[in-house]
């Protein structure tokens, strides 16, 4: 079976940039594969994306080494076994709170006598190999997301659930969860931050991975140096969405000439500034 390469750069001490698809386009999917990251993870839950959608995009995915990986919309077991037997090779399963919930989501996501997975991987087999069944178990990955009042009483119950290989915190639930703004990127000392490295402190006694989502690479190293060993950056829409409003902001406040026809029937040259689209005249 194709090995998971994820698992080596864990094994080394390293840590995973993954990258995150939420646009339900398959050569969007091909583009993002082909800037160098470890893995890309196809959002199923808050992006536009569904399971047609899914597959398409985990073959774009497979013409690179990138590692694909999903994230569900629930902690349901038949779309879990279904995403997989699609070929990701590791599943982000939201909302976990609880040991039963985390059992549950790991069984789901193991053949017996392990778990209770059903056997039909028709493209798995494709991208993982004809023994895929015989391996399957040992190379999908199993992140259960921290996101909720309930999983921050229960952190050592999840991460020391059998079979699972890391957590993968949302700043923006988990925020809400403890009565602040969703947002990303906490600065330290924020109670959100403070929280946060409490969640990981527990993945470290574990011996668990750990996971977050950023939105800027710059905090993304600063949770390497914490300690995290899977850090997603941003996403595809907000990659093309920011990429396209810097261009156009190079056009704002930035002088013009204007052509303007006079009486006699003469051009004159004339000056304008635009700013935010609109022209100011002067002479």
């Amino acid at each position: 079976m194709r090995k998971n390469k994820l698992k080596k750069i864990f094994a080394g001490g390293k840590a995973v940039i993954n990258g995150w698809l939420q646009i339900p386009n398959s050569f969007s999917a091909e583009v993002m594969a082909h800037q160098g990251w470890d893995s890309l993870t196809i959002d199923m839950q808050h992006g536009v994306i569904d399971y047609p959608n899914a597959l398409q995009m985990l073959q774009s995915v497979s013409t690179t080494e990138v590692v694909p990986l999903a994230r569900v919309n629930w902690n349901e077991p038949g779309q879990i076994m279904k995403i997989l037997d699609a070929g990701s090779y590791g599943v982000i399963c939201p909302m976990v709170s609880n040991k039963t919930q985390a059992e549950n989501f790991v069984k789901a996501c193991l053949y017996p006598p392990k778990g209770y997975r059903s056997y039909g991987p028709i493209r798995g087999l494709l991208y993982g190999g004809s023994d895929y069944g015989k391996y399957a178990n040992d190379e999908i990955l199993k992140f259960a997301m921290i996101e909720t009042k309930e999983a921050i009483e229960n952190l050592d119950s999840i991460m020391s659930t059998p079979g699972l290989n890391g957590i993968y915190i949302g700043p923006a639930d988990l925020s809400l969860a403890i009565g602040e703004e969703p947002s990303f990127d906490k600065p330290e000392g924020d109670k959100v931050y403070d929280t946060i490295m409490k969640i990981l402190d527990h993945a470290k006694k574990n011996k668990i991975i750990a996971g977050i989502h950023n939105m800027k690479a710059e905090y993304a190293q600063k949770m390497i140096k914490k300690g995290f060993q899977f850090v997603t950056v941003g996403s595809d829409q907000r990659f093309m969405s920011g990429g396209a409003k810097e261009a156009i902001n190079k056009f704002k406040n930035i002088k013009h000439v204007v052509y303007n026809r006079c009486r006699r029937g003469q051009w004159q040259i004339r000056h304008a500034w635009s700013q935010n689209g609109l022209l100011l005249h002067s002479d």
